[in-house]
């Protein structure tokens, strides 16, 4: 408005502007950013109170994302959420700087890591990731700390939860807590029991009809030998494929034997996940195989 005021001054009929497509909040972050960085600066004061109108219109902002808007410290929007609890809306996630959602306790996330493990022992890590609302370095580190008989919260995140004051009612209540913690003790009891069956079933399953045996050598004959594969460039790639992703059971297990401790987890996640793509192309094929011609 400094601009405008000061080109009619100047009796010019024309200003030289920036089109910005968004609602009004987005532009009034817009312009405390820019107001931040050059020109006049912003006091303390005008960017504290323009954090604290951020966070009524943008709740689900981190205090990195805001503090990033305003020029503030991190701890200072902080501290202004923490005060404005009455008037800014409550959420179970924020969305950082670089545009991810994060929960604002990563222990919940944790905690419904080890339900999904309970449930499904061997589920991948994207599955656990998927449905527990967490990343897969979280998954993995939960899946870690299972099998090796460890909390899946780290102590750092259970001093802290457990620093925090708690309400005298809803879910943060002490009773509730102690109910939560006796839950989550049963869920890690029975999440590490099942992984640790899951585990001694495919170390003892035996070799024998019920295993998967690869694809027969007569068919893999066959299709080789059918024009519409051999002489186009998908039908070439295909059996490429085919022939070096099916392996039968005897090649398999010698190559499980062989795979170093280390890599065991990322070439089963690999595993499953061309399992999951292989299945998924069947399914594609069956339903074309299907349809009325």
């Amino acid at each position: 408005m400094h601009r405008l005021r000061a080109t009619a001054l100047r009796g010019e009929s024309a200003i030289a502007v920036r089109y910005f497509e968004g609602t009004e909040h987005d532009a009034f972050v817009l312009a405390v950013r820019l107001n931040a960085t050059h020109g006049l600066p912003l006091s303390r004061g005008d960017r504290a109170a323009a954090a604290t109108r951020i966070l009524t219109t943008h709740p689900q902002w981190s205090d990195r994302a805001i503090a990033a808007a305003t020029g503030l410290a991190t701890k200072t929007v902080a501290r202004i959420r923490r005060r404005s609890t009455g008037e800014v809306p409550q959420s179970n996630a924020r969305i950082g700087r670089d545009g991810r959602v994060r929960p604002v306790d990563p222990t919940e996330g944790r905690r419904r890591a080890v339900s999904v493990i309970a449930a499904h022992p061997d589920a991948s890590l994207r599955q656990i990731s998927r449905e527990a609302g967490i990343s897969l370095g979280t998954a993995r580190d939960v899946r870690k700390r299972l099998d090796s008989n460890q909390d899946p919260v780290p102590q750092r995140r259970r001093a802290h939860h457990a620093g925090a004051a708690p309400r005298p009612t809803g879910p943060e209540s002490p009773l509730v807590a102690r109910r939560s913690t006796a839950v989550l003790d049963r869920e890690v009891g029975l999440a590490a029991g099942a992984r640790e069956r899951a585990r001694a079933g495919r170390a003892t399953r035996p070799f024998g009809p019920g295993r998967p045996t690869g694809i027969p050598a007569s068919t893999l004959e066959k299709l080789r030998r059918d024009p519409s594969l051999r002489h186009s460039e998908v039908g070439r790639v295909l059996l490429r494929l085919l022939d070096t992703n099916c392996a039968g059971a005897t090649e398999l297990d010698r190559a499980a034997a062989s795979v170093p401790t280390h890599c065991a987890e990322a070439i089963a996640e690999a595993a499953r996940a061309c399992a999951d793509v292989w299945s998924d192309f069947a399914t594609q094929i069956e339903a074309r195989s299907d349809a009325p011609e």
